[in-house]
């Protein structure tokens, strides 16, 4: 695999646009950053480090933000430990999604590296590049200030980046400067890290911005929609969704032009739709998203016609509970991925507790084929109890590990190259946190790994891994998204 982690990037380092023709015709005999296929992927060696985003805004403690570089490698001496922390440079940022420089989108270009990684920061709307050349002690490489990037596209609030084949990088951005949703759209930054500009035409801008996926062969990208920053930011409030400052829309883009050309209405059934993701087989043309409030799996696909339509294919049902904010509690679906054989599903439901696993030989009939509980408002010792229609109480097992009560629910997923092993954290955004489990912010993140039976389905918690995020030396930390210096199947797009 070339991960492009031990050789130098050349300050000249540039992919031109006769590069990337080069790249799609494929009459490069070198290889750039990951692989050529999904599939060859699969195939690549297992994982040894995993990047998390380590969040101290909001919990209280006057601390920067870093990226944990923890070892996933079993035969290590400091197997499931943090091994190094990078400290962000400044206060507040809240660390969010991240993403890479370069991916299997460059594959065909040798002069392409993934060596760097792009850490938006959901708050202050800074945007961090981190030098990975060291991969066990990655190293600042600058910031993009939040003032640079407001006056040249008057975007903030950072969310979800993605590497081009043009050698750009695409960010999605939630809102302006004062956290209005209509100021949102996508930013773009050179090879250099310098701003560009926005990406999508001018009046294009989606009504809500969260993430997005794209499919070249198919001259598509369609983009999520969460909420209004101003509303987000200050805790989940359901009457705000009702004042119309949540998203329920996919947006669909002509690809690479910026054109918005369709938008899909969600309805009642699609109430904030965040993660998106196509197929990883890229001539297909049928994706998922999953819609958090709504707890519903909506499956998206081209019609014969060119245009897009959409279908829920798997629905959470809200469960009946007692000593609760709310007569019924949704499973808030908050994160899924697709294995990059495009045999499963995987989603959380962060409230409820539980991690799902779905055959989606057929997208359009997903069947439930494992699920382990790993955490949840609703486990076995909750104030909340939930109960079913003829009124029996219950509440769901969820197993210590290494003597530790799991807390929080899980939030964010990883799935190791060969879909054998998902790994979990539980913090989903800090003032969210505080909200439904208080007890994250004050104890602090875990992260979890889950053992995945790839043959018949299946999933199992592996009792001998266990990271606790709330014994870092700077208190207790709120542990989100996970990368591998490698790639792996949610920053990953083939073109």
């Amino acid at each position: 695999m070339a991960t492009g982690l031990t050789e130098p990037l050349s300050s000249d380092h540039k992919l031109t646009p006769s590069s990337c023709a080069k790249i799609q015709s494929g009459c490069c005999n070198q290889n750039g950053p990951g692989y050529a296929t999904p599939r060859e992927a699969m195939s690549g060696p297992r994982e040894n480090l995993l990047y998390v985003t380590c969040v101290y805004t909001g919990t209280g403690r006057e601390k920067p933000d870093f990226l944990a570089t923890v070892d996933v490698d079993p035969n290590s001496p400091t197997y499931s430990k943090v091994i190094h922390r990078l400290s962000m440079s400044n206060l507040g940022d809240e660390l969010h999604h991240t993403g890479w420089n370069s991916c299997s989108s460059c594959y065909g270009d040798p002069s392409a590296q993934r060596r760097f990684l792009i850490l938006p920061s959901l708050l202050s709307g800074r945007i961090y590049v981190v030098d990975t050349q060291s991969p066990r002690a990655p190293s600042l490489h600058r910031a993009v200030e939040p003032s640079e990037i407001v006056e040249k596209t008057g975007l903030s609030y950072p969310h979800t980046s993605h590497c081009l084949a043009s050698g750009d990088i695409m960010v999605s951005c939630l809102g302006d400067k004062d956290g209005n949703a209509k100021g949102n759209g996508f930013l773009l930054l050179d090879t250099e890290f310098n701003v560009k500009g926005r990406w999508e035409k001018p009046g294009h801008s989606p009504l809500f911005g969260y993430d997005f996926w794209y499919q070249p062969q198919h001259k598509t990208m369609i983009s999520s929609s969460w909420g209004a920053p101003s509303a987000f930011s200050k805790g989940f409030n359901l009457q705000h969704v009702l004042d119309g400052l949540y998203g329920r829309h996919l947006h669909v883009y002509s690809w690479p032009e910026g054109e918005l050309k369709q938008t899909l209405d969600l309805g009642s059934s699609g109430l904030l739709p965040l993660e998106i993701r196509f197929l990883h087989d890229p001539s297909k043309d049928t994706g998922f998203v999953g819609c958090a409030l709504s707890s519903n799996m909506v499956r998206f696909y081209k019609n014969p016609d060119g245009l897009w339509s959409h279908e829920v294919v798997i629905s959470v049902k809200p469960l009946k509970v007692k000593n609760w904010i709310l007569p019924e509690m949704p499973g808030l679906i908050t994160d899924f991925l697709i294995s990059l054989d495009d045999r499963f599903l995987y989603f959380v439901n962060w409230l409820h507790g539980d991690v799902r696993q779905y055959n989606i030989k057929d997208p359009s009939k997903p069947i439930l084929a494992g699920q382990v509980w790993v955490g949840g408002l609703l486990q076995n010792g909750s104030q909340v109890i939930a109960e079913t229609e003829d009124g029996n109480e219950f509440q769901f097992d969820v197993p210590a590990i290494q003597g530790n009560q799991l807390r929080g629910g899980p939030q964010m997923i990883q799935l190791s190259l060969d879909g054998k092993r998902l790994y979990v954290t539980n913090s989903l955004f800090s003032t969210w946190d505080r909200q439904f489990y208080p007890e994250l912010v004050e104890r602090g993140s875990h992260m979890l790994q889950i053992d995945v039976d790839t043959n018949k389905g299946g999933l199992s918690l592996n009792p001998n891994f266990y990271v606790d995020f709330g014994a870092e030396p700077d208190g207790p930390c709120l542990a989100h998204e996970m990368r591998y210096p490698g790639g792996d199947c949610t920053s990953d797009i083939w073109v």
